[in-house]
């Protein structure tokens, strides 16, 4: 079977849950015999987000699965809410660099890929350390590049404050030129030369202090549907993390992303897009609707609707009633009662929506909160899911997918052994590794070393 006729191939990528308050929640593991999808609590004990044997296991899993990456979020500051860490939330988060240059002893071919932010760190410092994980992995790094703007989060760092909206992506962009720039002043086989940048947000020289790397340059994620960082994808990243909710949206998104690569002398091929998602199966059709509705409702508790709606309004709703009616106030478009996330763009026009929603439905809060905040999924049996996710490949409305399980850390063992292999039987998906880097598993090109 030559290219031509060889079905279009899906590329897989596992991220560990616990950055929002829909992705974590964890089986007790003093009961080895509860089931998937029953918990004890929605803010699992600190030590299964935290515990080096969580990251291991859900690694080991991709990797038995034969995934492309292993993908690791990252906050630089507990998020608040109305003065209070967002208990919800995941309360204790290592730093991501440091558990994949773990990670790269425990795996042998599975791509590494840190969150790190580009407001608040430096290229050198980050470039050498990017570096320092494609040396120890064999070439198996990948950075996912993120931008911040709020000063809340700034408060952590010496300069504090925060860059305007505008020039979070300048900045970025400028970020990984210059990260670049450093590791290719460093030739395979050579001796390091001198580098010296001259821009807007940086001004360095000296000489790099990392042999250049198996990959050349550790693959770049974006993760972003603005139409800012859809541009920045298309001029810098390798990889694409988004998220789209049917099959028309993704394609409007794919085309539109890949459209702008011309611009850049770079070809369709050159950056992968890759939805975040999430799966439920079940041995029937039925089955996994009725599992997908549990999860949801063990998601979105009471009290976790309330907060949703607040993150919205900004203003104290705790005197509403979950089961009841959304409020009939406004939100306060100002408001500074959640810290550590990003506001809605327009909460009046969006409250706007989710009342016409619950007026139409006729939905309490949490039901409209629950309508309203799932991420796309695939739900249904283990052949279901694994053809609807060669549909979305087949007509260009993903390269792949992203999986985010809602159990920690054995949310991903189902998928490994009941839909892999039916993606391996349709003939899209690998049988096995044919490649030592992320880039071989990507189908990325390495870029050629300097003279």
């Amino acid at each position: 079977m030559n290219d031509r006729q060889r079905p279009r191939q899906i590329h897989l990528a596992a991220h560990f849950p616990g950055v929002n308050n829909t992705t974590v929640w964890a089986v007790p593991p003093a009961s080895p015999t509860t089931t998937p999808g029953r918990c004890a609590s929605r803010n699992p004990a600190l030590g299964s987000q935290i515990d080096f044997s969580s990251f291991d296991h859900l690694a080991r899993t991709a990797e038995r699965g034969l995934f492309d990456f292993f993908f690791l979020a990252e906050g630089l500051r507990l998020r608040e809410h109305g003065g209070r860490i967002h208990d919800l939330d995941v309360v204790g988060r290592p730093e991501s660099i440091t558990v994949l240059n773990a990670l790269a002893a425990v795996t042998d071919r599975l791509g590494l890929a840190a969150t790190v932010n580009a407001t608040f760190n430096e290229p050198y410092e980050l470039a050498r350390r990017l570096a320092s994980l494609d040396h120890l992995s064999g070439g198996r790094a990948a950075w996912n590049v993120v931008t911040s703007s709020d000063a809340f989060t700034g408060e952590n760092f010496r300069r504090g404050g925060y860059l305007d909206r505008a020039d979070r992506y300048t900045r970025a962009a400028e970020f990984v030129a210059t990260a670049r720039e450093l590791w290719d002043s460093w030739p395979q086989g050579g001796s390091p030369r001198p580098f010296a940048h001259r821009g807007e947000h940086f001004d360095i020289e000296g000489r790099f202090g990392v042999p250049r790397s198996p990959q050349g340059h550790p693959v770049v994620i974006q993760a972003g549907d603005s139409d800012e960082g859809r541009e920045f994808a298309a001029s810098a990243a390798d990889i694409v993390f988004t998220r789209h909710g049917t099959l028309e949206a993704g394609r409007a998104f794919y085309a539109d992303v890949k459209r702008r690569l011309a611009a850049y002398g770079r070809a369709p091929g050159d950056l992968k897009i890759m939805p975040g998602v999430t799966f439920v199966l079940g041995d029937t059709a039925a089955d996994a609707q009725e599992k997908a509705a549990a999860i949801r409702r063990q998601q979105v508790s009471p009290q976790n609707a309330i907060l949703a709606l607040e993150q919205v309004w900004g203003v104290d709703l705790s005197g509403y009633d979950p089961d009841g009616p959304l409020p009939d106030i406004d939100p306060d478009p100002g408001s500074q009662l959640v810290q550590g996330r990003v506001r809605h763009a327009d909460p009046l026009a969006l409250a706007a929506k989710w009342r016409a929603l619950s007026e139409e439905k006729g939905l309490s809060i949490r039901e409209t909160v629950i309508e309203t905040t799932g991420r796309q999924s695939f739900i249904g049996t283990p052949e279901a899911v694994a053809g609807e996710m060669a549909r979305f490949v087949r007509n260009e409305a993903a390269d792949g997918f992203i999986l985010v399980p809602h159990l920690t850390p054995g949310g991903l063992d189902e998928f490994v052994d009941r839909v892999v292999p039916l993606l391996q039987e349709r003939g899209v998906f690998r049988t096995a590794y044919t490649g030592r880097t992320l880039r071989d598993h990507l189908g990325l090109s390495r870029p050629d070393a300097p003279e």
